[in-house]
């Protein structure tokens, strides 16, 4: 029934204040008024229509995200947005786009490499879209390894300017979003060589497309890569590919903030350090995070509400069915994502607080912190991609058939998010980076230097070694002290180990390629536990509201157990706990879904979506679920006529047998 709240009994059980839930998700009272204000701004906006995106044809999606983004810019103008408000507007409107790259990647790239004078010339044009933006880096042959790029940027002196080249196929520019069609500049990377010497990748910034009737200039060959996995999704974006012959641009559209190029052909580094460009790294990862608890948090409210709409079996004498939620099959694969989403809010909030540490650190040439910040940033990348993409998927089948339908919501939240897990870094080889990092870590804690911020538990690695955990009952596992230590212990020893393995290598390198698999999991462990600290460290936050810590502590240490059962042979190997702690660890877990249980559609609601940015029949908020799944039915173009088209030619004649067989 229309209007009617299916879900009202579910939101009456909450024990705790569900606003209050609602502005510790959203980080702040100001954050939240923000994001309410603007997600229903968009809501109701016509233009911002996105439930026919899977019956577009992709020429048609496309034309539709160029008219939303139009109408996004000219909305942020009418309104006077601020910077943060037109950021969440974009975000709702929910549509990837080339503007995802201007902003996100384009101008980022400019503030951080740019000289004072290329971002006055620049960032003026960038920030008003006079000019749009992309970033070329992957090539067709090369992603993760930045440095194996082919693209050259030879430098003239006879002319002043650089030569920009693809010398072979492989060297091609290859998935930029936005480059396809739209973007008029390319921050593009490529080899810089002036006087005969390679000095390695660099940006410049070059004009792609005439700012007059937006054909390509010149030498260079441009277009669009193709349709992507999914309805929708990401065949919203123009990804591109892009090809440069002996293509020229001014000397200072080089980035020159970090070196430069001088008028004779001379190679300049900068005064200004190198590790300036793990700031922009820094940034772009930590977003990333931010990113997944967004994206998970979407797929589990969807299952969640779902799974309290479903009833199936257990009916007797022609009674009521069990709601799916009530099933505690139902209850271990869902409430463990339910805590891992608000437990990557919180690392998420975290790695914001990180970025702005770091950045002011290197404003006063401080670069102490920046490798642990880069390896933390990296590995957590990794880490909570990978584990939402799978989440996701997770989140469909608790939805069973009708997860699959596209109006669910989930099959093209998987399809837009699941590119998380290569770009910005192949998560496997983001993991590999933090091991380095772990192994060079370890190698230093005889030589007294002390280890700091997320390896800070590596300092106390005589006691790590050695301990035993003193759990004794189930109730112990809500101690924060003895999860910690399990945690800790864990990475320790995994790292430990490795390292002693390196060691047994007479070619460090040969050992790392031999080792990769191990090293890969003692870097999970390592961001696993930082995952754990930063959730415990929130409960040691003043957060008011009846109830809310309570259900916070419940979540935390839903999501440490999950962890420690779905990664036991870790724990039990290291010797970090024993087989009848780990039972007591399942013990605990049960009681913990019992209590979230009554909890878990009001835990969904703080996460304050709007049923337009769900985008979802199966969450919708008042869980009117199946008439809305009919009317989905019936808007689908076969729906359109009564008898299909192609009856007449192909189907009566099979129906009436009067197909004519071919003579040989």
């Amino acid at each position: 029934m229309e209007g009617v709240d299916h879900l009202a009994d579910e939101r009456n059980k909450a024990e705790f204040d569900v606003e209050v839930m609602k502005i510790v998700w959203a980080g702040s009272r100001h954050a939240f008024e923000v994001s309410d204000r603007i997600a229903r701004l968009v809501a109701s906006d016509p233009v911002f229509e996105k439930s026919n995106r899977a019956r577009l044809s992709r020429k048609e999606l496309f034309k539709s995200t160029l008219r939303k983004c139009a109408h996004a810019f000219k909305r942020i103008i009418e309104l006077r947005l601020t910077e943060e408000e037109a950021g969440r507007l974009r975000h709702f409107i929910d549509q990837p786009a080339y503007v995802d790259l201007h902003w996100g990647m384009f101008v980022p790239a400019i503030k951080g490499q740019g000289t004072e004078e290329q971002q006055k010339k620049w960032l003026s044009l960038a920030n008003k879209m006079q000019i749009i933006g992309c970033y070329a880096q992957t090539e067709l042959g090369h992603g993760s390894n930045v440095q194996g790029l082919e693209t050259t940027a030879t430098f003239d002196p006879k002319t002043d300017e650089f030569v920009i080249h693809t010398p072979t196929q492989t060297a091609s520019k290859w998935w930029p979003g936005g480059l396809g069609k739209v973007s008029t500049h390319a921050v593009v990377y490529a080899r810089l060589i002036t006087n005969g010497k390679d000095y390695g990748i660099h940006g410049f910034i070059v004009q792609l497309r005439s700012l007059e009737d937006h054909s390509p200039l010149p030498n260079i060959t441009v277009g669009d890569i193709g349709t992507k996995m999914g309805n929708g999704a990401y065949n919203s974006m123009d990804n591109g590919f892009l090809m440069f012959d002996h293509v020229r641009i001014p000397r200072d559209q080089m980035l020159m903030r970090l070196s430069k190029v001088t008028r004779d052909g001379k190679y300049v580094p900068s005064d200004v350090p190198k590790q300036l460009v793990y700031g922009t790294m820094v940034y772009v990862r930590q977003a990333i995070v931010a990113d997944a608890s967004i994206a998970l948090s979407r797929a589990v409210c969807i299952a969640t509400r779902y799974s309290a709409v479903r009833r199936q079996f257990g009916a007797h004498n022609g009674g009521i069915e069990t709601q799916v939620i009530d099933y505690k099959t139902q209850q271990n694969r869902l409430f463990p994502l339910l805590a891992s989403a608000y437990a990557f809010r919180f690392v998420g909030e975290w790695l914001k607080w990180l970025y702005t540490d770091v950045t002011e650190r290197l404003a006063a040439s401080d670069f102490a912190t920046l490798p642990e910040a880069h390896a933390c940033t990296a590995g957590l990348k990794s880490l909570t991609t990978t584990a939402t993409a799978d989440a996701i998927e997770e989140c469909r089948k608790l939805c069973g058939g009708h997860g699959y339908l596209w109006c669910s919501g989930l099959p093209e939240l998987f399809a837009v998010y699941v590119p998380a897990c290569t770009y910005e870094g192949d998560n496997v080889v983001l993991q590999l980076q933090v091991a380095r990092f772990l192994m060079k870590t370890v190698a230093q804690l005889g030589s007294g230097k002390v280890p700091v911020g997320t390896t800070a538990y590596m300092g106390r690695a005589a006691h790590l070694l050695q301990c035993r955990s003193g759990v004794q009952k189930a109730e112990d596992w809500l101690n924060p002290d003895a999860v910690l230590e399990a945690f800790e212990a864990r990475a320790l020893r995994m790292a430990v180990t490795c390292a002693k393995n390196l060691s047994k290598f007479e070619n460090q390198e040969q050992g790392f390629q031999e080792l990769l698999a191990d090293l890969v999991e003692a870097a999970i462990a390592h961001c696993q536990l930082i995952v754990v600290s930063k959730f415990i460290a929130k409960l040691e936050q003043d957060i008011g509201g009846k109830g809310v810590k309570k259900q916070l502590n419940n979540l935390c240490y839903i999501y440490a157990l999950y962890l420690l059962h779905k990664h036991l042979g870790d724990f039990l190997s290291t010797n970090s706990i024993t087989p009848k702690q780990a039972s007591l660890a399942n013990d605990q877990l049960r009681s913990l879904y019992s209590q979230v249980r009554p909890n878990a559609v009001a835990l969904v609601d703080a996460f304050n979506y709007t049923d337009h940015y769900l985008n979802s029949v199966l969450g919708r908020y008042d869980g009117n679920v199946y008439p809305k799944l009919f009317e989905e039915a019936w808007k689908d173009p076969l729906n359109d006529s009564v008898v299909p088209d192609g009856y007449h030619e192909y189907l009566r004649p099979v129906l009436k047998q009067q197909l004519r067989t071919a003579r040989l």
